[in-house]
């Protein structure tokens, strides 16, 4: 097995799964997994309808969207969790994991547990290799970052609502977050003014959750009357506005420089090198922000070559014990608890810029620490696995001799594997 194949599979993968066949050409490898339909999309699932509505049961019981919601987020997270350990399009799953990164919604507000994994299903996975504007068109409708951010209780001061009601509640939080986070930031040079613009040209966007079916809509009386001018661009009253804005932003250059940098951070280094996210950023401006071009312009980088440069964070590195190890689906340890102990829960993030990407906010004392306890439970579930064949299969030439010495010392198979798992180039991608 070639040091290109194996780090394929780590770097831009979720890690070998037990002795699957290693590709003979890793680059066209990466780019098959990126052709047709995303096969997650074909899983079954609960549809956004149905997240929707045990919402609102919830909230006529008083359950504050916890109790129905928690029980579809179980189901649909279990669901997304195996398919990330055994599935053979890993580095497709990897773009789905780094863009609902970038466009966080949390299940800590509440009922968001209902539709968090719908959001995944319909405004992320069918995007991730077509345009940057259609992706995040597609998040901003969606009632899990509608609600996520506030924007589906946003009325426009001056509204046809507020006027009849006597109250208006302006929210800026989906406005700050999508110039801030999701697309410009604030090296394009906004003010606060063209938050506020763009706060009143989303006002209106909600969910109609008493509806049967419920979902997302465009509420006219909510909405703030008049032109808004956001960075210099004047966009009219109404719901065709939106596109308009979204558009703009997405072809942004600083949008570009934005995407760019993240997908380089994550893929190649914690302190991307400037010339790497130059050629990715050139290639979003030449093809319209297709995603999937700059997926593929990041593998083609001289700088993602270079093993085991990236720490992986616990999602990542759960993923990559367990694909190591081939358990069956019953062996498995629980996964969605693992990455909560581990630091990083499924659909978690504590705050709207999501997860972080660099090894020095995954790679402090205690959290290695985790990670070696949890590496010594896991390995129990082993039984019969030698590990020297798991860390061959897993690293090929990666593994390195000082690891080789340490698990043929070992005083059982339990603690050769666990010493595997903690090693450094196992917590590296």
């Amino acid at each position: 097995m070639s040091v290109r194949a194996i780090h394929a599979m780590n770097r831009f993968g979720l890690g070998r799964r037990g002795d699957e066949a290693p590709p003979g050409d890793p680059a066209a490898w990466l780019a098959a997994q990126l052709e047709g339909p995303d096969p997650a999309l074909a899983l079954p699932a609960r549809t956004l309808a149905e997240g929707l509505v045990a919402w609102r049961d919830d909230l006529r019981r008083g359950n504050d969207g916890i109790s129905a919601a928690r029980g579809i987020l179980r189901e649909d997270t279990a669901t997304l969790l195996d398919h990330a350990a055994t599935t053979a399009a890993p580095f497709r799953e990897r773009l789905v994991w780094f863009w609902a990164n970038h466009f966080t919604v949390s299940i800590r507000r509440g009922g968001v547990a209902a539709v968090a994994n719908a959001y995944l299903r319909e405004a992320i996975r069918p995007h991730v290799t077509g345009r940057f504007a259609d992706m995040l068109g597609a998040v901003m409708r969606h009632p899990a970052m509608l609600y996520y951010l506030d924007n589906a209780q946003s009325i426009g001061p001056d509204s046809v609502a507020a006027r009849a009601s006597g109250r208006g509640g302006l929210n800026e939080n989906l406005a700050r977050e999508c110039l801030e986070l999701h697309t410009v930031t604030p090296a394009a040079g906004y003010g606060q003014a063209d938050v506020t613009a763009l706060a009143r040209l989303l006002t209106g966007w909600s969910v109609a959750l008493r509806q049967d079916p419920p979902r997302a809509l465009f509420r006219p009386r909510a909405h703030a009357p008049g032109a808004k001018v956001v960075m210099g661009q004047t966009y009219p009253q109404g719901p065709a506005a939106l596109d308009a804005v979204l558009g703009w932003l997405a072809r942004h250059p600083a949008t570009l420089h934005n995407l760019a940098g993240k997908l380089v951070r994550h893929f190649v280094a914690d302190d991307p090198p400037a010339a790497a996210v130059a050629r990715v950023a050139a290639v979003l401006r030449e093809s319209d922000g297709d995603l999937k071009a700059a997926a593929l312009a990041v593998t083609r980088l001289d700088e993602a070559w270079v093993p085991l440069a990236k720490l992986r964070s616990p999602a990542e590195y759960v993923l990559a014990v367990v694909r190591a190890m081939d358990l069956a689906p019953g062996s498995r340890p629980q996964l969605r608890g693992a990455m909560a102990a581990l630091g990083q829960a499924v659909m978690n993030a504590p705050l709207p810029n999501g997860w972080p990407d660099t090894a020095a906010d995954w790679a402090s004392p205690e959290a290695m620490m985790r990670r070696i306890d949890w590496a010594y439970g896991v390995a129990g579930r082993g039984g019969g696995l030698d590990a020297m064949a798991v860390g061959a299969r897993a690293l090929g030439p990666l593994l390195g001799a000082a690891t080789r010495d340490a698990m043929a010392r070992a005083g059982s198979r339990r603690d050769a594997l666990a010493l595997l798992f903690t090693a450094p180039e196992f917590q590296r991608r």
